[in-house]
């Protein structure tokens, strides 16, 4: 319920309460509890890639014994918001976040110094799929037909956006008017702060607004990330059959980095068991015809560091 349908209002856990039949107490100490157990991370904005500042995905090949040290490192970049251990010779895989692509730039540099190690920058090219919502009740909710939304180039954002970006980012207050309470901080007016939130997601801005989840937690521990050397002439069409796919969280189109990585279209897989999941991508690939095409399996083990990404 929190997930896909939270309400823009200025009491929204009073809305969200009345849906439940239960009281808005209720509703804000259980999340507050969901949020301590870290079942949660936070409730509020999820903003679309390179919307309102940049980011990338990155990787790095890491001897075993140094892999602790150097995903320490990572995670000392307030920019960095997810780190993950995945099985592959790039074993380290991360999320880097920025408010330019300058600024972007300039911090892959100083990773790549403070690790030690080449990086290799995976940039979003093409999006298929990110819908960020995750399913709870088993299998998912049958998606609507995909499209592919080429990443087009940011345009700067104002000082006032800026500064309702940064209280954004730490996540919604679980206060009764929590709006209100935004506004206060940054001074602006409830309305003002509600209005720039809807066009943010009217305009596909903010991919999704709720609660959301850590779904290791919820007992989602085998996830893959499934990548295909796809011809370019065809990774459109394939990117927007596999986005469609009820078990495909997310599906996008990244650059090939040769001779390194050949690669060329992503996509995630949940599960809770690992047999599940070899099963659901040996399916897959055989019922979208792919299954001559280069792939690799690049299940996650350590999660180093997962939290919203950051962009002010």
């Amino acid at each position: 319920e929190f997930q896909r349908a939270f309400p823009l209002c200025p009491a929204p856990f009073a809305e969200l309460a009345a849906r439940l039949g239960v009281g808005e107490r209720t509703v804000l100490s259980g999340l507050e509890k969901l949020r301590r157990e870290g079942k949660i991370s936070r409730v509020g904005a999820v903003f679309a890639p390179k919307r309102i500042g940049a980011s990338t995905l990155a990787a790095m090949a890491v001897p075993a014994e140094r892999l602790a040290a150097v995903a320490a490192a990572v995670n000392r970049f307030p920019e960095v918001n997810h780190n993950y251990e995945r099985e592959h010779r790039y074993n380290l895989w991360f999320v880097v976040t920025a408010g330019s692509e300058g600024r972007l730039q300039a911090t892959l540099g100083a990773i790549e110094k403070a690790a030690g190690y080449p990086l290799l920058a995976l940039p979003l090219l093409e999006e298929f799929h990110i819908d960020l919502g995750f399913p709870l009740h088993g299998a998912a909710a049958r998606k609507s037909h995909a499209t592919a939304r080429p990443v087009q180039p940011t345009s700067p954002i104002g000082e006032a956006e800026r500064r309702l970006v940064s209280v954004l980012q730490e996540g919604l207050p679980l206060f009764m008017r929590p709006f209100a309470l935004i506004a206060e901080r940054i001074g602006a007016s409830e309305n003002e702060v509600m209005s720039r939130i809807g066009s943010w997601l009217e305009d596909g801005a903010i991919k999704r607004f709720g609660v959301v989840v850590r779904h290791r937690e919820l007992g989602y521990t085998a996830n893959a990330m499934l990548v295909h050397d796809i011809p370019d002439a065809r990774v459109g069409e394939l990117g927007r059959a596999l986005a469609e796919e009820p078990a495909v969280t997310l599906c996008y189109r990244r650059p090939r980095v040769l001779p390194d990585w050949p690669y060329n279209l992503f996509c995630m897989i949940h599960g809770r068991e690992r047999a599940e999941v070899e099963s659901i991508i040996a399916d897959l690939r055989r019922r979208q015809g792919i299954e001559a095409c280069a792939h690799d399996v690049l299940f996650s083990l350590t999660r180093y560091k997962q939290n919203g990404a950051r962009y002010a």
